[in-house]
């Protein structure tokens, strides 16, 4: 039922696949505009307010570690709880279950911090999990950064297992 269920998601939400893993479908970009000269230098130039995307990882497809330059906001909305794996600044490692069971210390929506590497999986037992993002100022491309896994570990050398796992160069 679930490979079903995932089949039918990417057709009928129009999913491609996605650079860092999964498949994906933008569904909002704001018509507002930040000037680059208002926005912090780690911008290149001008941003949306605001971006949304539909996102689908399953147990065979996960979201690489990376990071961006704005918070992103996580929306869950059906299958399976979803882990997002997050290493800051200072090396620190933290995890969150993004998801209904509230006893379970899981939440429905949860923000990365910007700047922060993150990861995302299913979580262990789990089929497919999908979620919504949210952006702002809005994502582009130019904040996006997906590093080699050595670079990562080098940087992190006391997270390798997780890196290792959650990286694909």
């Amino acid at each position: 039922m679930s490979s079903e269920r995932i089949a039918e998601l990417v057709e009928k939400l129009e999913l491609k696949p996605h650079p860092e893993g999964g498949f994906y479908k933008e569904t909002y970009r704001s018509d507002g505009v930040i000037p680059g000269s208002e926005l912090d230098s780690k911008f290149s130039g001008d941003r949306n307010y605001s971006t949304g995307i539909y996102f689908l990882l399953t147990d065979s497809a996960f979201s690489a570690f990376h990071k961006i330059n704005q918070d992103e906001m996580w929306h869950f909305y059906e299958g399976d709880p979803l882990r997002v794996h997050m290493i800051d600044s200072d090396g620190n490692y933290s995890f969150q279950d993004v998801g209904l069971n509230l006893d379970e210390g899981e939440i429905p929506q949860f923000t990365v911090p910007a700047g922060v590497w993150f990861a995302s999986e299913v979580a262990e037992g789990g089929t497919y999990s999908l979620v919504g993002c949210t952006v702002s100022p809005g994502f582009d491309f130019d904040d996006f950064e997906l590093p080699p896994r050595k670079d990562l570990i080098d940087a992190f050398p006391d997270h390798n297992e997780i890196i290792a796992r959650l990286t694909r160069t």
